[in-house]
């Protein structure tokens, strides 16, 4: 699934082209393509610092952001490989903690897909094994990686020796690719698990966590459970985290919204039941200060793209685009008793039913995702008109931004864009917010 990535460095966005060309029509998951093409490039998946890979639904970025924060707050280095990006393909490899440069991007991009002929390895296979060459080449304490989609077959799992893995929150989405059950997507999350390894997972109802208990069984991992092998939660304050070994009382995390302690505690779980690499509690207490994950209820600086409406009231940036994003948004502004939306989302998520979770939406505007099918505006225009709310359509983000000042809401209630992390990315970009 090619996402038309553009770059200003020619030599980069000449690979860029040549990564929009694979496979249109093999979005299909599986580890052969994958194990063939780092076959070809001398196996770097073998050569790898120590990993901690995460999967999950929601969550997992953050998670991966948390632990990077607590690994370099030790005064060690980390590898990071994250998708997708938000304004640079950089975004996706950091080396050493670094965005990977232009120069260095573009000739392991050209290794990668010269080496790939006859393979025809997806869009995110051949990023995934460029990550990997990248960092089988530089020296680090560890990587941190994330899941792309789903667990199992997704081009990561060909990581066989990880230091730890890890299992966000879960919920349905990508349904074109893992279906609706979520008790087999709970299943295909746990396919990361390796055997003689931990697996950790946050607490899910019953019929998830036997699942995830069947698959980490038959792949010999010991999977340690919140709330039966550990616990943690926000409480007066401060973040409570315990478990057989240690016992944590850290500050809560600086990323907004509640559901970021879920995020910060199975970062922890995943250090604490880890012997390998020694992140002691300073760490982990500046590490709570320290992480950073953009487009995730960020509220967004006065800059170019949103100055007009900026003096009058909050400008909240969130990428979620499905009902466990929608819930966690919900909560974060439970309190408001009124919320401005600009909303555009993918023609494959559930656009009503986002819709219907967030509280008290006193209006709404619409636009498409530019360069990907998404919603009609103005059937979703419908949609909201049909429960109340005030809507209307935009050809496009600063036309929605304009417009939305030019009218005259005698109230100071936050505005919140999202539906989307390509139209995160796009906002970024036009705000002159830059993720680095």
């Amino acid at each position: 699934m090619p996402d038309h990535a553009r770059s200003d460095d020619p030599a980069v966005q000449r690979q860029l082209d040549r990564l929009a060309l694979l496979s249109p029509g093999r979005d299909t998951l599986g580890l052969e393509r994958i194990t063939a093409l780092l076959d070809r490039l001398g196996n770097p998946e073998a050569s790898l610092p120590p990993v901690f890979h995460v999967a999950g639904t929601n969550g997992k970025g953050s998670t991966c952001a948390f632990l990077r924060a607590a690994i370099e707050a030790a005064g060690l280095k980390a590898h990071v490989y994250t998708s997708p990006h938000l304004v640079r393909f950089n975004e996706r490899i950091r080396i050493a903690g670094t965005l990977i440069d232009d120069g260095e991007l573009a000739a392991l991009l050209a290794e990668v897909l010269d080496q790939a002929e006859g393979i025809d390895p997806s869009f995110f296979e051949a990023t995934t094994a460029a990550a990997l060459l990248a960092f089988s080449r530089t020296d680090a304490d560890a990587c941190v990686i994330e899941v792309g989609l789903g667990g199992r077959l997704d081009a990561t799992n060909v990581i066989d020796r990880p230091l730890v893995t890890g299992i966000a929150h879960l919920g349905v989405d990508h349904e074109a690719f893992l279906g609706a059950d979520i008790v087999g997507i709970a299943a295909e999350k746990a396919g990361i698990a390796k055997r003689g390894r931990p697996l950790i997972t946050q607490e899910y109802d019953k019929p998830l966590a036997d699942s995830i208990a069947r698959i980490a069984a038959a792949n010999g991992a010991e999977w340690i459970a919140r709330g039966r092998d550990w616990r943690g939660a926000a409480y007066r304050g401060e973040l409570h985290y315990r478990d057989h070994s240690k016992r944590l009382r850290l500050p809560l995390p600086k990323l907004p919204g509640d559901h970021q302690t879920d995020n910060a505690l199975l970062a922890l779980a995943m250090l604490s039941h880890q012997q390998t690499l020694d992140v002691p509690e300073g760490a982990l207490r500046a590490a709570m200060g320290w992480a950073e994950w953009p487009a995730r209820l960020q509220k967004l600086e006065p800059g170019p793209l949103i100055e007009a409406v900026a003096g009058t009231r909050d400008v909240w940036l969130d990428g979620g685009h499905n009902l466990l994003a929608a819930n966690a948004i919900a909560a974060h502004f439970e309190d408001e008793d009124g919320l401005h939306l600009i909303l555009g989302m993918l023609s494959n998520k559930d656009a009503e039913g986002f819709l219907r979770a967030l509280p008290n939406l006193r209006s709404a505007i619409f636009v498409p995702v530019d360069g990907h099918a998404s919603h009609d505006p103005d059937a979703l225009v419908v949609i909201a008109s049909n429960s109340g709310v005030s809507a209307r359509s935009a050809a496009d983000i600063p036309t929605a931004i304009a417009a939305f000042a030019e009218r005259d809401f005698a109230d100071n209630h936050p505005l919140l864009i999202s539906g989307s992390l390509y139209l995160a990315g796009e906002i970024l970009r036009l705000n002159d917010n830059i993720p680095d």
